[in-house]
């Protein structure tokens, strides 16, 4: 059967409405709803019962005398964060929610909440962030969570949309590889029959081996793992990168692609998720292309760090303060940059990298590629790693490898800046840093 609409889809559920499909003209209506008791209010003669389903709030009315006793003190002794179904009638009421209310005509309680709840999802009472992430699936009944991820849908929705209409092809890649990506020790070792593997740290590797397969441009949405010791409120070992690579394209080409993308998706969410973004108070300036371009001798001298180190975190701040939108810092020193990466001619010391930034901190990074197999094979070996390992990698640099460029973005990050959460750990469902495994 051809499922038309989402009412299709209800035509043998339990219920008949989601609490948005239900308004005011509706009047007189026979409905039945479902959801979790989100409130209970006993004025004595009067009761009200708030009930929550995914689409938001209804109210169900219950006056003394006017429905069933037996209802009418059911209502009144259901916990809250019970799972209830509820058969009424809508009624025409102005000072309700949405403008009406559902008078019950019979009421199910199809799983009792125990007490006391792990956390108040009213958000009348407080709970830090380690309890709400402790009762994950409580802390989702939320507005405010619920809102995080319906942003976060959409905004992987934009995502894909802006990058299959740029000629983009989804692949997925190994997350458990035999080698480290970019000669890197923050690897998490597992246990792979007899052999020794870990869990991927990017897929950058992949994602140039289909350049040499052709495919011209590609893009990936999956974890990556990191075993850093960090411990701050913007990293996390578990995230999600956003990673393309496209072929006979410069580092110029694929920064305009992802300033593109950064704007598409601040526009898709600003469009689609006005509800959501008015539940956390954001409102989103879109970024203005093209972002600024930063030397990355420019950004040493604001943030008063030593050339050939990396920016920490308060050289980003400095950096930051002086600049209120996204934009890029390019031309870093080769040393301090990954074996793949191309570098200037006339310039050997400076690459062709970039890193997408938000006055925040760092979202983005990406450059153009080494695509010369000699050239590739000297730079591995003058970082001081084993070609031996590379062996995959390098063999499709031998049979035609086309120039090519790309750039990973972190998704959290990117939630993180969009909607000036405090912490990266409220854009992930299930946050995995170096002391948290569980829920």
């Amino acid at each position: 059967m051809r499922i038309r609409s989402r009412r299709d889809l209800k035509d043998n559920m339990l219920r008949t409405h989601y609490s948005r499909e239900i308004t005011p003209d509706d009047d007189g209506k026979n409905v039945v709803i479902a959801g979790w008791v989100h409130e209970i209010r006993d004025l004595g003669g009067i009761a009200f019962l708030v009930l929550r389903d995914r689409d938001g709030f209804v109210q169900v009315t219950l006056s003394k005398g006017k429905v069933d006793e037996k209802l009418f003190n059911l209502v009144r002794s259901i916990a809250r964060e019970s799972v209830v179904l509820v058969s009424g009638v809508v009624k025409r009421e102005d000072k309700a929610p949405n403008g009406y209310e559902i008078i019950p005509s019979e009421l199910q309680v199809l799983n009792k909440a125990e007490s006391p709840l792990p956390l108040d999802v009213t958000g009348k009472v407080s709970a830090d962030l380690d309890t709400r992430l402790d009762s994950r699936f409580m802390d989702l009944r939320r507005q405010r969570t619920q809102a995080i991820f319906r942003i976060r849908h959409h905004v992987l929705r934009a995502i894909r949309t802006f990058l299959e209409n740029s000629g983009f092809v989804e692949i997925n890649t190994p997350k458990i590889v035999a080698t480290a990506t970019e000669g890197g020790t923050a690897l998490f070792p597992i246990t792979y029959f007899e052999q020794e593997a870990f869990l991927s740290q990017s897929p950058q590797l992949y994602k140039q081996i289909m350049m040499a397969a052709g495919l011209d441009r590609v893009y990936e949405i999956g974890p990556i793992f990191r075993a850093e010791e960090h411990d701050t409120t913007k990293h996390l070992n578990e995230v999600s990168s956003v990673d393309i690579e496209a072929s006979f394209v410069t580092h110029e080409d694929v920064m305009s692609i992802l300033e593109l993308l950064v704007k598409s998706t601040y526009s898709h969410v600003t469009e689609r998720c006005k509800h959501e973004l008015d539940v956390l108070g954001v409102r989103l300036k879109i970024p203005k292309v093209p972002f600024k371009r930063l030397s990355y001798d420019e950004a040493i001298d604001i943030g008063g760090i030593e050339w050939g180190d990396d920016l920490d975190t308060a050289a980003e701040k400095l950096v930051g303060e002086k600049i209120s939108e996204h934009y890029f810092i390019v031309d870093w020193p080769t040393e301090i940059k990954p074996y793949y990466i191309e570098t200037y001619e006339d310039r050997p010391e400076i690459c062709k990298a970039f890193d997408l930034m938000h006055p925040r901190m760092e979202i983005a990074s990406g450059a153009q590629r080494v695509h010369s197999h000699e050239l590739l094979l000297r730079r591995i070996e003058a970082q001081g790693l084993n070609p031996e390992g590379f062996e995959f990698y390098l063999r499709a640099f031998k049979y035609g490898m086309p120039p090519h460029a790309g750039w990973g973005l972190g998704l959290e990050r990117l939630l993180m800046t969009m909607l000036d959460l405090n912490n990266i750990r409220e854009a992930i469902l299930f946050p995995r840093d170096r002391r948290r495994l569980s829920p």
